[in-house]
This record gives structure tokens, C-alpha cells and sequence, in this order.
């Protein structure tokens, strides 16, 4: 495994160097700062996601670890669903984590290039995953005119997460 991880080490670097010298590099890039960067959007589609993300070389990538739903109701028994709120309300809770868990690092959303997202099917919803409610809250955050960066994104529905009442957990990758 050692190995595996140092040959792929040795091609990151390979490849880094390879783009660094590639001709028509970008003026940044050759005055040694870092390129912008770049997000394709889906052809003929306003829907919020980036279609691909490229990360130039000169820059870091900061993997964040899954960010879970906090308490809304106290009273509400703990590790309920109603302890937690709806797909719209966990979502909000959870992106409100990332946002402070990146600005803590001297980021914030807007650096953000890719998210994976877990959602449990919704009871309420005969078990499947309210979408509808992620995609409300996610548009808060993404794709407006405050913050118009778009990440690359998967969203799965998953049998569950670790405690009974979560619904959404997601994780993200970003750039400094």
C-alpha cells in the first residue's frame, strides 16, 4: 500500500510539473502564482453544479470531513428525526457547519470544488430522499449572486447514516 501511495505521490508530482511547463500556460501561472480555478458548467443546463472542476497546479486541496445535521428541537428526543428538522432544515444545519469549519481554515464556500452528499430517505416521503428540500437549501449557499461557485457534486440516497434521525451528511472538498 506503502508503495501505491508513493508511485501515485511520484505521478501527482510528475504531472504538476508537466502542466507547469505545458506551452500557452497562463501569465499567473508563469509569474508564480497559482491560475484561477476553473468550473464547466453543464452544456445547456442552468442547474447548479459545475459539470467538471479543473484544480491548477500551485494549488492546495483541503478535503473536509462529513458534516452532519445539529440539534434544532432540544426537546424533541434525542437522535429523533424531530430532534434534527427535515431534509431543508438539516441541509441548512449542515452547510451553516461547513461554512464554519472552512472559514476557520481562511476559506469559504465560494472554494469549494467538490461535495459528495448523503441523504436517508425521508419517512414522510414513503423513504425516498427528499431532493426537493436539499436543492432548497443548497441554492442558499451556491450558484447566487453572493456566492455564484459552483461545485462538482454527487448526491446518493443511502440506507443511513449514525444516528437514526439524520438525513443528510456532506462532505467537500475545497482549494486554497
Amino acid at each position: 500500500m506503502i508503495k501505491t501511495l508513493f508511485s501515485c505521490a511520484l505521478l501527482l508530482t510528475s504531472l504538476s510539473s508537466a502542466l507547469a511547463q505545458t506551452p500557452g500556460a497562463t501569465p499567473a501561472a508563469a509569474a508564480g502564482k497559482p491560475a484561477d480555478v476553473i468550473r464547466h458548467r453543464p452544456a445547456g443546463s442552468t442547474f447548479p453544479i459545475a459539470s467538471a472542476v479543473e484544480v491548477p497546479a500551485g494549488r492546495t486541496l483541503v478535503f473536509l470531513s462529513g458534516a452532519v445535521p445539529p440539534v434544532v428541537d432540544d426537546k424533541a428526543e434525542r437522535g429523533s428525526l424531530a430532534a434534527y428538522g427535515d431534509t431543508r432544515t438539516q441541509t441548512r444545519g449542515v452547510l451553516a457547519a461547513i461554512e464554519r469549519s472552512l472559514k476557520g481554515l481562511g476559506l469559504g464556500m465560494g472554494d469549494v470544488v467538490k461535495m459528495q452528499v448523503f441523504l436517508v430517505g425521508d419517512p414522510a416521503l414513503g423513504g425516498k430522499m427528499d431532493f426537493d428540500g436539499f436543492m432548497a437549501a443548497y441554492r442558499e449557499q451556491f450558484g447566487g449572486a453572493t456566492q455564484p461557485n459552483l461545485p462538482a457534486r454527487s448526491v446518493m440516497q443511502v440506507a443511513g447514516l449514525v444516528a437514526p434521525g439524520w438525513l443528510v451528511e456532506i462532505e467537500v472538498t475545497a482549494v486554497r
